[in-house]
């Protein structure tokens, strides 16, 4: 099929690809040139603008949005809705709220343009394994993208879920239990290199659980690549970002009142792991003072701290 590809970063990029290669036409565009450029060099139809991407596709014509969430997102599938029609279909791939979609399907149905909301897993791996693909919005509209949503996903590795916005849910929550999972694997190991008299080799371990231990994952063949002699592990400091999944996780969590303490935990950690210098800490060391006069470490040229006279 012949199929737009609208941004062009590491995810979109690799996806025009993978699509190329499986014998699709995509036509590509990025506010970059240079990665126009790029895109056309391997094999893309390269679009100048809107205007040319939408006079280059075919009835019906279909185009992927791959850009940040949020108004970037919502800017682009306006943009392109004012170049679609009857019949036309836009997909958004990226990590959007699931909130958001049954507004844009309700806004773009007026024109008779489907929408279609697709949970992408599998960064920069995918161009080589494929992507996973959680897939909301009308049967109608889906069948339309179906051939290059099964290009895209490994043998598999595809599934139209439901509704409009049931792709981004289940993608959210997919997100979720990745941040659980990876912040299962990152204290199991920090237990294990804090036992120093065992003198454990932390990258020998994650190579051997990579085979038949029951904790065995992708997650856990990315650690022992990270953990390689050479890797640079050790210049990579140790703060931990996150886009939005986990607290929408979370948030659904706690409307729906369904206990979720391990992927609370891994987002609060995510958090603590930004603070350098902790206020909470500094109190918590200031209490345990105060109650108990245990000592505590003030910061270089600090001038001493006032204890409370201790109740007779």
């Amino acid at each position: 099929m012949k199929i737009a590809m609208v941004g062009l970063g590491k995810m979109g990029a690799n996806m025009t690809e993978r699509l190329i290669r499986a014998g699709h036409q995509v036509v590509a565009y990025d506010l970059s040139s240079e990665a126009r450029a790029q895109a056309a060099a391997n094999g893309a139809i390269a679009a100048d603008d809107l205007d040319d991407l939408a006079a280059k596709l075919d009835r019906p014509r279909a185009a992927w949005v791959m850009v940040p969430a949020g108004p970037p997102t919502d800017s682009t599938i306006d943009a392109l809705a004012e170049r679609f029609g009857p019949g036309d279909v836009i997909v958004d791939g990226g990590n959007s709220n699931y909130k958001s979609a049954k507004p844009t399907a309700d806004r773009l149905a007026t024109k008779q343009i489907g929408f279609v909301d697709a949970g992408t897993s599998g960064g920069v791996w995918g161009l080589t394994e494929g992507y996973c693909l959680m897939v909301g919005g009308t049967k109608e509209a889906v069948a339309v993208v179906e051939p290059a949503l099964r290009s895209l996903a490994p043998e598999g590795g595809y599934a139209h879920v439901g509704p409009v916005g049931a792709g981004h849910f289940v993608k959210m929550v997919h997100n979720g239990i990745e941040y659980g999972l990876m912040q299962a694997y990152a204290e199991g190991f920090e237990i294990m290199r804090s036992a120093t008299e065992f003198d454990l080799d932390l990258h020998e371990i994650a190579s051997i659980w990579r085979y038949g231990s029951v904790v065995r994952s992708w997650l856990l063949e990315l650690t022992e690549r990270a953990l390689r002699p050479g890797s640079g592990f050790e210049e990579i400091k140790g703060e931990v970002s996150d886009s939005g999944e986990g607290r929408w996780t979370v948030e659904e969590a706690i409307e729906r009142a369904v206990p979720a303490p391990v992927i609370s935990a891994a987002l609060y950690a995510r958090f603590a792991s930004r603070q350098k210098d902790s206020f909470a800490d500094r109190l918590l060391a200031a209490l345990r003072n105060q109650f108990g006069g245990h000592p505590v470490t003030l910061e270089s040229g600090g001038q001493g701290f006032e204890t409370t006279t201790p109740r007779s």
